[in-house]
């Protein structure tokens, strides 16, 4: 179901501020705040707010922030207003006192899976009930990096270097079913010395294993693509979840991965680099395609619009990048920046027609690009306490006629917030 589109054109005002530093350490990126944790005992609380905040009214572009200065903004300068946007956060869930690492939304079972240190907690999307809570008996997985679904079962990554897959029982609740590498996929690979690649110095072990934690994972077409921080990414086949393919893909952790609907790879690392791989044509092995070099410091977040002809990218230097498909070429050039926010980028989603992102400086952005091609920021999102680590965004089954969405936030606080966003003229 597509949601009805926003408003093309908006309005915002300029205003300076004061920079402040990013919350990420840029001397090693791999090393987030959000990886630093304890783990008390779980409580579920839920409140609800109704505190409305509009679009046009307080929106700051920060357009004085120039983090890169040879990247053109792509941000409208003029007003033009036809409808402002309003934003209210509905709920807040606190499922545990431990910063929210991922979120994810299985639209079959109507339900919003949240990661929080080593745990999973279930909610439902209709009345925010907690559902269950799983990957409780094994802390040393450590924390849970990603959270994705493939053939009705649901895929877990670790900062232990695993792949975790879950199925949910007849009584809701979820049950490890494999972990990977497969102890099938071990089987056929131990045994022969040219399955073993160096880690570090005087370590091997098996290509099909991660050697470091598992940032983000990507189902596409019957496959999974895993990436991780030991700077590789992985292929594997969802029908026997066989490792098929492991390539070193970076020199630094590899922080995010998007995939294109015609098989297109793109890794956004600490290295500060966006490298785009494919198959070609005959070939079992994916290739580099191109490198995409902008960003000053560590690629945190990707996202590519539906039709997988715009690449956003979001970095520590606090731009968001856009990068565009060349009629001549077949990678992406960068067309601009998205200035504004105060601190680095740690999340991006697109959802229909708008950009999100999340930030360390504890708000989220909503973004919608106008015919000309340039953008402008919708609405700004504040509530949470600290950086803000995932999104994800659901039409709002309330107020489908008026275009309304709901987006979900979780941050380092712990909290999960609710926003309902909609055109205020209705």
């Amino acid at each position: 179901m597509r949601v009805r589109s926003f408003l093309t054109v908006c309005t915002f005002t300029t205003h300076d501020c004061m920079i402040a530093s990013t919350d990420i350490r840029q001397s090693h990126p791999k090393f987030l705040a959000s990886d630093i944790c304890s783990y008390p005992e779980m409580s579920v609380s839920l409140s609800i707010s109704g505190e409305t905040s509009y679009g046009s009214s307080s929106l700051h572009s920060n357009l004085s922030l120039q983090t890169l200065p040879s990247v053109p903004s792509l941000q409208k300068l003029s007003p033009e207003t036809l409808l402002s946007v309003s934003h209210v956060c509905v709920a807040t869930l606190k499922p545990r006192p431990v910063h929210i690492s991922c979120l994810a939304v299985a639209v079959a079972a109507d339900s919003l899976y949240a990661a929080s240190g080593n745990q999973i907690h279930v909610f439902d999307l209709k009345n925010y009930a907690h559902l269950d809570t799983f990957n409780t008996d094994d802390s040393s997985s450590g924390s849970v990096k990603s959270v994705a679904f493939c053939d009705g079962k649901i895929l877990s990554s670790h900062q232990n270097g695993k792949i975790r897959v879950w199925q949910m029982t007849i009584s809701k609740r979820h049950q490890l079913v494999a972990t990977l590498p497969t102890v099938n996929d071990r089987l056929r690979h131990f045994m022969l010395p040219k399955n073993y690649v160096s880690v570090r110095r005087h370590k091997k072990q098996l290509w099909i294993d991660h050697a470091d934690a598992v940032s983000s994972l990507y189902v596409s077409d019957g496959f999974i693509c895993s990436v991780s921080w030991d700077k590789c990414f992985k292929i594997w086949r969802s029908s026997d979840l066989r490792c098929l393919e492991s390539v070193k893909a970076h020199q630094d952790a590899v922080n995010a991965v998007a995939i294109s609907g015609t098989g297109t790879i793109y890794t956004g690392s600490a290295d500060c680099l966006i490298k785009v791989w494919a198959k070609p044509s005959g070939e079992k092995r994916h290739a580099l395609v191109a490198t995409l070099e902008k960003h000053k410091s560590a690629v945190n977040a990707l996202a590519l619009n539906s039709d997988g002809s715009i690449l956003f990218s979001g970095a520590c230097d606090r731009s968001i990048l856009v990068w565009e498909r060349e009629d001549s070429a077949n990678h992406m050039v960068v067309t601009g920046a998205l200035r504004g926010h105060s601190k680095a980028i740690l999340c991006l989603i697109s959802f229909c027609d708008l950009l999100l992102s999340g930030s360390a400086d504890r708000t989220v952005r909503i973004w919608q690009r106008g015919s000309d091609g340039r953008y402008c920021c919708l609405s700004i999102l504040k509530g949470h306490k600290k950086p803000v680590k995932a999104l994800v965004a659901v039409p709002d089954g309330e107020w489908k006629t008026a275009g309304a969405i709901r987006v979900f936030s979780g941050s380092l606080d712990g909290e999960i917030k609710v926003w309902q966003v909609s055109p205020s003229g209705f």
